[in-house]
């Protein structure tokens, strides 16, 4: 081999690694969520809780786990990104406490198999389903002395996302439970089938039965 050869090998291996490196540039400049969901094309599609569900602009995340301190003050878990919530709330029931990373795994095989069975982006399957199974009225016990009443009141928007987010990690938890199914598979099928309105969702089965009874205290 004669030295022009080798000086024209060794200059177009030199502009394929500047080409690569100009890929991967590219593909950092915007935030996607383990490297693959948009939040760009996110939509909060009920205007009263647009404030609570954290999904857009600064609370976009490549991975939900910010190590925040939202506990510290009132209200400050509504900055933190939704599926970062949802993933803490995989992690009930004392074995489970603490285990965040296996909390992160699961959302992320969830994120994947919605992807396969709806063709869409999971981050927005999430949203709706936190918006539909989020209940708008509740009862609460009112009186004392021995004469108690329940009265229904108005849910506020915040607890209504952390009412949702509850009901979706305990319906997915309980179907999984003694299941050959895992834990991802049962909390894809519950979070698509929220999303979609379906009663056969654990979470939109709670909300209309605590809306009737609500109802029934008017």
């Amino acid at each position: 081999m004669s030295d022009t050869e080798e000086i024209e090998i060794v200059q177009t291996e030199e502009v394929f690694v500047e080409e690569e490196e100009e890929v991967y540039v590219a593909d950092q400049s915007e935030v996607k969520l383990f490297g693959k969901w948009e939040f760009s094309s996110i939509e909060v599609r009920d205007i009263s809780l647009e404030d609570y569900i954290a999904c857009k602009g600064d609370h976009a995340t490549f991975l939900p786990h910010t190590a925040g301190r939202y506990q510290v003050k009132r209200f400050r878990k509504a900055t933190c990104p939704i599926v970062e919530r949802l993933a803490c709330c995989l992690m009930r029931k004392g074995r489970n406490s603490g285990q965040k990373l296996m909390a992160c795994r699961i959302v992320q095989h969830t994120l994947e198999i919605i992807h396969l069975l709806t063709d869409q982006n999971p981050i927005q399957i999430v949203v709706d389903a936190v918006i539909n199974s989020g209940p708008r009225e509740d009862s609460t016990r009112v009186g004392g002395a021995g004469v108690v009443r329940r009265q229904a009141v108005d849910m506020s928007p915040f607890r209504r996302v952390n009412y949702a987010l509850y009901l979706l990690a305990t319906g997915a938890r309980e179907a999984s439970f003694r299941n050959l199914k895992t834990m991802a598979e049962c909390l894809a099928e519950e979070l698509i089938n929220a999303a979609r309105g379906s009663s056969n969702s654990y979470a939109i089965k709670k909300k209309d039965e605590i809306e009737r009874v609500s109802k029934s205290n008017r």
